[in-house]
């Protein structure tokens, strides 16, 4: 396995180990954790993408990059070569597990319980993973903002979902979403139309060249939305430099977060809020108006910052399966679970 990293932390207990799996466009992220109280003894990364086929994702080439990482994480913790105690629980949380998820649904479990004795397993969309890491089991609303952006809550009855739809439907406030809006304020400039910002079109230029040569430079690119999104930092830039046209942008994008926010968040108090990705690293362009416009949609939600990754909210659901403690409910396609304990 290439492009792999292990951090050892300190040896496994004797009660049981759980693994934690986070895939995600850049590859996988895999770590092993005590059962009893979730605290991670390695860790280990892979750049590869799981890949996808007719099936959805290959569980096939899922398996072929997990087992391995597993078994060297083992061998790496364990005190006596060869001996360890069982592993009690995985949770995988994966992007794309909603609608491309068939094969690891049908074949994980199997796989897992074969190679390891493992029959506890939850299978998440990566926004769960997000709500775990940020939140815990707590009830309340994650936003998970960079390339695209998906808004999730819970009361621990059920879920929520907000947006999520892709650059073309949706995503609305996400990194492409204020990457687009700013390149149109350029293009705007660059014609002479009212909205038009001189700033976000130097920048355009500075980054991709000629203005008329953009269309060209941009449709037929497959990785539309990241390149889209490549220029999110520019807008932010403009907007902390006093360019009004890209605190507009950013004060629009605002709104559209808390918008989803607001749709699946829980009612009454005591729910809590929490903002995770790349896109919020934005700083104070975005988050000012963020956190305004938050108040006024949700004044109920508490705000407060993600406790942990989505890695973190792997091992978190696979600790609390293990122990039976997993309150976070169950749902067709954002949280499977499978217990054949007593199997």
């Amino acid at each position: 396995m290439s492009g792999r990293c292990t951090v050892d932390s300190v040896n496994e207990p004797a009660e049981g180990l759980v693994v934690g799996v986070d895939s995600g466009g850049s590859g996988l992220r895999i770590a092993l954790a005590r059962a009893a109280d979730g605290t991670v003894l390695a860790t280990l990364a892979t750049r590869e993408p799981v890949r996808t086929g007719p099936g959805g994702i290959s569980a096939a080439h899922f398996l072929e990059q997990v087992l391995p990482a597993v078994r060297e994480l083992r061998e790496r913790t364990a005190t006596v070569p060869a001996v360890g105690p069982p592993l009690l629980a995985v949770a995988v949380g994966a992007a794309g597990m909603a609608t491309l998820g068939h094969e690891l649904r049908a074949e994980l479990p199997g796989a897992f319980a074969g190679a390891w004795g493992v029959r506890r397993l939850t299978l998440a969309a990566d926004a769960v993973t997000a709500y775990a890491g940020a939140l815990g089991q707590r009830p309340g609303a994650v936003v998970a903002g960079g390339t695209g952006m998906i808004a999730l809550g819970t009361d621990l009855t059920s879920w929520r979902r907000a947006d999520g739809w892709g650059h073309l439907l949706g995503d609305c406030g996400s990194g492409a979403w204020i990457g687009r809006a700013g390149l149109e304020a350029a293009m705007r400039a660059h014609d002479g139309r009212r909205g038009g910002s001189a700033a976000l079109l130097a920048r355009a230029e500075k980054l991709f060249g000629p203005a008329a040569g953009l269309p060209g430079a941009l449709y037929p690119r497959t990785d539309r939305p990241a390149v889209l999104a490549s220029f999110a930092p520019e807008v932010g830039a403009c907007a902390a430099a006093g360019d009004p046209v890209a605190a507009d942008v950013l004060g629009r994008a605002a709104a559209h977060v808390a918008d989803a926010a607001e749709a699946v968040c829980p009612a009454g108090p005591g729910a809590l809020v929490a903002l995770t990705g790349g896109l919020f690293r934005m700083g104070d362009p975005l988050l000012v108006p963020l956190r305004a416009a938050l108040a006024e949609r949700i004044p109920h939600a508490r705000t407060v910052p993600p406790a942990g990754d989505p890695l973190a909210g792997a091992v978190a659901l696979a600790s609390a399966l293990a122990s039976g403690t997993l309150r976070l409910p169950e749902d067709p396609s954002l949280l499977c679970l499978f217990d054949g304990a007593a199997a």
